[in-house]
């Protein structure tokens, strides 16, 4: 930083020079007492000079008596599982006053590899909300699915040092690190005095203690508030998760106090554009927690500074002089309603985001089928005696490991809509080998047709949910056809459906078409019987086999708990 920049700092500060910016008639928020309190805000470029004083400005932002808080921080999530581009999630979440995102772009990276880690970096360095990145950790994320690429050690430290880049994202391979696994440990000693984030659903005890002895800091995994109550002791920061499909916010909001919010942090971890639009980002989870019986003072503090400095993030978290000029201006505390949006020193509007120089997406027509799919490809023999069958749990991610007698016809193992199984496949998409995974699912609550999806964690192949075989196979080529998405079929004929071109994961078209598309998605699934309120979400989770209990990929199904094929 140039010393004319610090004096011109200290200048506005001391009020000798009008301040760039003057906030004025707003009530700061003060997450030390949890007070209201009088002062013009003053900021100086990008960074907050002056407050609880008047102030003179170059320009002046009548706030009107509304309340003014820190910038809120999401601590993880997955841009991909927007299911946008960078620069639209941008577009889409920054007016909900969060003006600093931390990703993994862990889903990418599992189909593009080091090319996904390059875009992310790139974007974030042009997107107009700060947009971190923590280098994806585990791809592949076990050796029991396919996936599209491979992160070694050696890729990931030729990005360490990039100005956008943290740390190491979410390690969710907890068996390699209790067992030191020589890939593990490489990554783990590269980045040792880092920031290292955790992925430990379920681990407590002593298997807790091995895992954070790795450098390990935090977990958006705990589900329940004993799991949540012994990680913090234990010196981890749990970030409270509360997205599209995975809701904790309600188990854990006991937990979270002005005593504890030290402790604790938002995120998102995967929220859409729908959900966006009808409830807000981290704006809902605020208001959510405060209407849980958080105290205002517990929650804002968590969203903001208590989040900043789990993640190192030492210049922000308040509006303070000295500290960069993230400013929300509220209409209502209580209900987190955000009215306008300051990031670093810019009033955030149309005219912030048409000067950003935005960069063309990469991993276009990644989905590659060897050969068109038929209903006898998508055929589960067997028996059907006993069963495994996936039992879903709504807005958790974790599954319950079922079993059940099923009927067959010629040999093939049939759905049972009566007792709410439907069939399940996982097609590899990578174009390396033709696997084919099959199994059963519980939870979805179809009667009739098929949904598929290429957004399928963490290897993304496409993964699909049907009664019938012919619906499932033409839900499957449909994907292969644009280039990935998800989509709703009937008797044979396709009724809905939302390509995502960009590595099968991501649309190229705004937010706002994205949203409207999601609806009619969702109508055309409640149509077929489904019963889930975020049925293709709840879907992607399914593949994702370091979630316990049961899962599938093409390999086929998978009993988390001992890591092996059923």
């Amino acid at each position: 930083m140039a010393s004319s920049q610090i004096s011109a700092r200290i200048a506005q500060g001391r009020g000798g020079e009008p301040a760039d910016v003057v906030i004025r008639n707003a009530r700061l928020f003060d997450l030390v007492t949890g007070e209201l309190l009088e002062g013009d805000i003053a900021i100086c470029g990008d960074t907050i000079v002056g407050t609880l004083e008047h102030y003179e400005g170059r320009h002046v932002i009548d706030a009107h008596g509304r309340i003014a808080v820190p910038g809120f921080i999401d601590t993880h999530l997955h841009v991909e599982s927007s299911l946008v581009t960078p620069f639209e999630f941008d577009r889409c979440v920054l007016p909900h006053g969060v003006t600093t995102a931390i990703c993994d772009p862990h889903e990418m990276a599992n189909v593009l590899g080091r090319a996904a880690l390059d875009y992310f970096m790139e974007a974030a360095s042009r997107v107009a909300m700060d947009l971190r990145v923590n280098l994806s950790s585990c791809v592949p994320s076990t050796a029991l699915e396919t996936s599209g690429a491979c992160l070694g050690a050696a890729d990931l430290v030729a990005c360490r040092d990039h100005p956008r880049v943290i740390g190491l994202a979410e390690f969710m391979n907890v068996p390699g690190v209790l067992n030191a696994d020589p890939g593990c440990m490489e990554k783990l000693a590269a980045f040792a005095g880092g920031h290292i984030d955790g992925h430990a659903p379920l681990l407590r005890g002593r298997a807790l203690n091995g895992y954070l002895s790795a450098g390990i800091s935090t977990d958006h995994e705990a589900t329940t508030a004993a799991e949540a109550l012994e990680k913090v002791r234990k010196g981890m920061t749990v970030l409270i998760r509360e997205g599209s499909v995975c809701k904790d916010l309600r188990a854990l909001a006991p937990l979270l106090t002005p005593a504890t919010s030290p402790f604790f942090a938002f995120c998102t971890d995967d929220r859409n554009p729908l959900e966006i639009a009808h409830e807000g980002h981290l704006d809902y989870l605020i208001r959510l927690a405060i209407a849980q019986g958080v105290e205002p003072l517990a929650a804002y503090r968590s969203a903001s500074l208590s989040a900043a400095r789990a993640f190192g993030l030492r210049d922000r978290g308040m509006i303070a002089p000295g500290w960069r000029a993230d400013i929300v201006l509220l209409d209502d505390l209580r209900e987190c309603r955000v009215s306008d949006v300051i990031a670093a020193g810019r009033l955030v509007n149309d005219a912030l985001f048409a000067a950003r120089e935005c960069i063309a997406p990469v991993g276009m027509n990644s989905v590659t089928l060897p050969a068109p799919v038929d209903a006898a490809d998508m055929a589960q023999a067997g028996d059907g005696k006993n069963a495994p069958v996936i039992g879903i749990i709504p807005g958790q991610i974790i599954t319950r490991f079922l079993r059940a007698d099923m009927l067959v016809r010629d040999g093939v193992v049939q759905a049972d809509p009566g007792r709410d199984i439907a069939r399940i496949c996982v097609v590899a998409r990578h174009g390396r080998n033709d696997n084919i995974g099959r199994g059963l699912v519980q939870g979805f609550g179809l009667k009739e047709g098929a949904l598929a999806s290429s957004v399928g964690h963490d290897s993304h192949n496409i993964c699909v949910v049907g009664i019938n075989g012919e619906d499932m196979a033409t839900a499957v080529n449909h994907l292969e056809t644009t280039g990935g998405g998800f989509v709703v079929v009937r008797d044979g004929r396709v009724v809905a459906d939302l390509p995502l071109p960009v590595a099968g994961l991501m649309s190229d078209a705004p937010f706002e078409e994205v949203a409207a598309r999601l609806e009619v998605l969702r109508a055309a699934a409640r149509g077929l019987g489904c019963v889930l309120d975020e049925p293709f979400l709840q879907l992607a989770f399914l593949p994702l086999p370091v979630i316990p209990h049961l899962k599938i990929t093409d390999f086929g199904m998978v009993d988390v708990d001992r890591m092996a094929l059923v």
